[in-house]
């Protein structure tokens, strides 16, 4: 059997798998369909996300219990963590602040009167035996994320944002025998943004994601670190054949902790429903897993209906209203975010998609590319810069921008010397890059002539190297002017070697256009 795809990988498990592909071709061709992670072109998938996004305040949502991560377990609690009778719970307000701060940039409408809710559910590592959350007031309703796939804009809608408290962490590979629970994340404030039902596709799914965690970064709401918990995923998702105005029967797989995991639970979970429709089986709402090691989802339990979790008004915490001046204020904080940012360096700046892209990636590197310009007006070389030496340095250093030694003037009066040809962009992002960085209060034009750096333009210093290099390829000079005109690069490349990278390469090109021309 020969088959024509892109699917020919997985560890060996493919081939594998072919070798059991007999004599029952439509069951057979079903699973490898299913192992290739491709659905049929008349169906379509529809997904919507829940994101949890663990808020950046110091203290829990409803006590002084510190939010870090990375303590000793079970180090951050205190009776009111652990729920012990007679304590009540008090509201945090930076939380609040930090809500609206998300439903503003997400231009959702502001609930002005809030309360919360009980949410009761039994699990171990939720010490109460209920969550605090909001259910039928969220304190930010619709609104909507602007995603870029392939090239066209979608707008995805939000159906709400609310605030809520986290559970504790249940941790099944500290012991062979039992579950440990870890409750210092037990209380700390979430965020729970749900949208509807409008991805389309896994890579959708990805990008939301991604533009959610650059534009949490941005509002300092929260750090976006998936691996450590600070934002995780759940992802609800059904199939129909298209055309169908109906919605299918969704799944949703819980708890998804990083942006590549939920594109791939995604296509497992769309191939696994599609060949459910197609053996004309029931699909079942339920709550799913997935398995990172092998790429697969697995059943835990039938999904629940909101009416399983006995929503009633939290009688220990009363009712909150927001001013208009205080939404206002909040507003006042935003700062301009990634789309406005690369709106403006492609129209003003006239930089590439590219450049745009790269250094609005991190509010902070974008804070500095803008603090750069303010200085100089070469704004396509100050972005070279920004996405070349200076990513290098972070990359190599494991360093975030904040730690660049130098100043965005300093930068600036680099970058000037070498598009004023006083220096090559070799010598000034090898050498003299790394004694600035080194010596980070320095002059660069001082630094640059006291390590004789500078570029030289002298027609008198250049010439005997450039009938030096000459009279030393004799052959090669017979060459270039029988028509072999590519050898002219060569020419300049050995004059550059001769001078140690000091020359300007304009001159030199000049310089030997006239003399290979006049020999």
């Amino acid at each position: 059997m020969q088959l024509n795809h892109p699917a020919e990988r997985r560890d060996g498990f493919f081939i594998k798998a072919l070798s059991h592909i007999s004599q029952a071709p439509r069951k057979n061709w079903l699973f490898l369909r299913f192992f290739m992670q491709e659905i049929p072109q008349a169906y379509e998938i529809v997904i919507g996300l829940e994101v949890h996004i663990q808020l950046s305040t110091n203290t829990k949502l409803f006590c002084g219990d510190p939010a870090s991560f990375g303590s000793e377990p079970n180090t951050h609690v205190s009776p009111i963590t652990l729920a012990h009778p007679g304590t009540l719970p008090v509201m945090n307000k930076k939380a609040i602040e930090f809500a609206v701060k998300m439903g503003l940039a997400c231009q959702c409408e502001i609930e002005i009167d809030n309360y919360f809710a009980r949410k009761n559910y039994f699990y171990p590592d939720l010490p109460k035996g209920y969550q605090v959350s909001q259910h039928t007031t969220p304190i930010c309703k619709g609104g909507r994320v602007n995603i870029t796939v392939g090239g066209e804009e979608k707008n995805v809608q939000l159906n709400r944002i609310h605030l809520e408290e986290d559970a504790g962490k249940s941790l099944h590979d500290v012991e062979d025998a039992n579950t440990c629970i870890d409750l210092n994340r037990a209380g700390v404030p979430l965020l729970e943004m749900v949208t509807e039902p409008d991805l389309r596709s896994s890579e959708e799914a990805f990008a939301f994601l991604t533009e959610i965690r650059k534009l949490v970064r941005y509002l300092g709401v929260c750090d976006g670190n998936m691996e450590e918990g600070s934002m995780r995923c759940d992802a609800n998702i059904s199939v129909r054949k298209k055309g169908d105005p109906q919605l299918g029967t969704r799944v949703e797989v819980k708890n998804l902790n990083s942006i590549r995991n939920v594109k791939k639970a995604i296509e497992f979970e769309a191939v696994r429903l599609v060949n459910q429709l197609e053996r004309n089986e029931t699909i079942l709402q339920q709550t799913r897993s997935f398995d990172a090691g092998n790429g697969t989802t697995f059943s835990t339990r039938e999904k629940e209906e909101a009416n399983d979790y006995r929503y009633f008004p939290e009688p220990d915490l009363t009712p909150f209203h927001l001013t208009e001046d205080f939404i206002e204020e909040i507003r006042n904080t935003i700062p301009a975010l990634p789309k406005e940012r690369i709106r403006k360096y492609r129209v003003e700046n006239q930089l590439s998609a590219y450049d745009a892209s790269v250094l609005t990636e991190e509010k902070e590197f974008s804070d500095y590319y803008d603090a750069l310009i303010l200085h100089t007006d070469l704004y396509k070389p100050a972005a070279n810069w920004m996405t070349g030496p200076v990513k290098t340095w972070m990359n190599e250093t494991g360093n975030e921008i904040g730690a660049f030694p130098l100043s965005p003037a300093s930068m600036a009066v680099l970058i000037s010397l070498v598009e004023d040809g006083k220096l090559s962009f070799s010598i000034a992002s090898g050498r003299l890059f790394q004694k600035l960085l080194d010596n980070p209060v320095k002059e660069p034009l001082v630094l640059a002539m006291e390590e004789n750096l500078l570029q030289e333009s002298n027609v008198n210093m250049l010439e005997p190297l450039v009938e030096d290099v000459l009279a030393s390829h004799a052959e090669k000079v017979k060459a270039f002017q029988k028509g072999k005109k590519g050898l002219l690069g060569m020419f300049v490349g050995e004059v550059m070697k001769r001078s140690k990278g000091k020359a300007d390469p304009k001159v030199v090109n000049d310089l030997l256009l006239e003399k290979l021309n006049n020999k």
